[in-house]
């Protein structure tokens, strides 16, 4: 082995580390093992099952045992395009739409696949920095704040690229909403003018909607509406289909962005080869939808909807500064304006407030330092779906689906994610 080149491959992943939520669900476990009640916030998860209709699609297919294409099986590339243009009014070329194991993965690839520079707005999902330190690239960070709902503005990106010395540098600016961890999401006024500057510096926009079907009012709006010809979208069934477990994901290209497509699916060839045969036609059942499917998102945005607010008014009444999740299944409250009275307990960052709550509350959350926020900043993560979500799922479908939930419902059937907030509320006020 060259000498030079495995030192270089040592650098990249010196201080890598495991992913902080994947890291923090494992220590959850051995907590449980050590006979620790254990209030796990930290893992993003579906608490829902598969939908029934897909579950069957799967069993119906298990048989299917022979390598498909690269790029995915074209019934389900055609799926894919369609339920696209059904949702969002989006028109792709089902040949332009990869499978890939999981969105992760085909993330990944992009980054190792492009030659120019990556942009990411903060708070961001854990991984996207990392991956692209796992090539040895760096990573442009635009910092939100909590005033602007966590929301990359047009005049932030237009002030990144005009202030560079070479103001058309390619860049990949990545986005996601709704939000991983905030469950914010952006107005169709706010994409236009998004879309508006992309346009005028020639910046590619990587859209993970992956949480678009469970936006809680079921009003998602994607950016490659107001900017087709540069944006790529990517989804999967981990989050509205409730199959994270199933590993697929997908990204849907514009035609004039063929040269990366391609240069996607030659590392997917030297990498993973395809996707699971079986799971890649049941996912052309989930694709397709039909009225089971919108039933069961209807049911899974009301109990989050109601879940979300009544979580947000006890963190805000507990002295945190919180915006109701629009859509996915998380919370990010700031506790920086009790900053004074956690300083004076020892507590002067995210990671030291987080590991505080678990040791004491027996409450797991991942800070916000995970997400590319500044190590002090008092924020954190919740993921609201640490109940039973079958449960949940067959109540709420006893209630008409115009009508609110019964007053009772959420302690009934969500109440372990409301006793896990009112912990990290009573931490946040001890001493106060």
């Amino acid at each position: 082995m060259n000498n030079s080149k495995h030192v270089s491959l040592n650098l990249n992943l010196r201080g890598l580390g495991a992913s902080p939520t994947l890291a923090l669900n494992d220590r959850c476990k051995q907590m449980k093992k050590e006979g620790i009640e254990v209030f796990n916030l930290g893992i993003g998860e579906s608490p829902f099952p598969v939908p029934n209709f897909v579950v069957q699609s799967l069993k119906m297919h298990a048989t299917e045992r022979s390598y498909l294409p690269v790029k995915g099986l074209p019934e389900l590339r055609k799926a894919v395009a369609d339920y696209h243009w059904q949702k969002d009014q989006v028109r792709i070329n089902p040949d332009n739409v990869i499978i890939g194991p999981g969105s992760k993965m085909l993330m990944y690839l992009l980054l190792l696949s492009y030659y120019g520079e990556i942009v990411v707005p903060t708070p961001c999902w854990v991984s996207y920095v990392p991956q692209a330190q796992l090539i040895g690239r760096q990573v442009q960070l635009i910092h939100t704040d909590f005033e602007d709902k966590w929301h990359m503005s047009a005049a932030k990106l237009a002030e990144l690229c005009e202030g560079e010395h070479d103001t058309y540098r390619p860049r990949i600016v990545v986005m996601c909403y709704p939000g991983n961890p905030d469950g914010g999401t952006y107005s169709a006024d706010e994409l236009k003018e998004i879309a508006a500057v992309a346009r005028k510096y020639e910046v590619i926009l990587l859209s993970d909607e992956i949480y678009a079907q469970i936006h809680h009012k079921g009003e998602h709006v994607s950016v490659a509406k107001y900017y087709p010809e540069g944006t790529i979208v990517s989804s999967g069934l981990s989050k509205w289909c409730a199959a994270g477990g199933w590993r697929l994901g997908t990204f849907s290209f514009p035609d004039n962005l063929d040269w990366l497509r391609d240069a996607i699916t030659d590392a997917a060839s030297q990498t993973y080869t395809s996707v699971s045969s079986p799971i890649q036609w049941a996912a052309v059942t989930a694709f397709k939808g039909g009225i089971e499917l919108e039933r069961y998102l209807w049911q899974v945005r009301r109990i989050f909807r109601e879940l979300s607010g009544r979580c947000a008014d006890m963190f805000r009444e507990s002295g945190a500064r919180v915006h109701p999740p629009e859509g996915g299944f998380y919370l990010f409250p700031d506790y920086s304006p009790l900053a004074d009275n956690m300083e004076k307990r020892g507590i002067t960052s995210s990671k030291k407030l987080c590991e505080a709550i678990l040791n004491e509350k027996h409450v797991a959350a991942v800070p916000g330092s995970a997400f590319s926020r500044p190590c002090e900043e008092l924020t954190l993560r919740m993921s609201y779906v640490n109940f039973d979500g079958a449960n949940a799922l067959a109540a709420s479908e006893t209630v008409p689906l115009h009508d609110p939930l019964p007053d009772e419902f959420l302690e009934r059937y969500c109440g372990r994610t409301l006793e896990a907030t009112r912990r990290i509320c009573e931490f946040m006020n001890k001493g106060a």
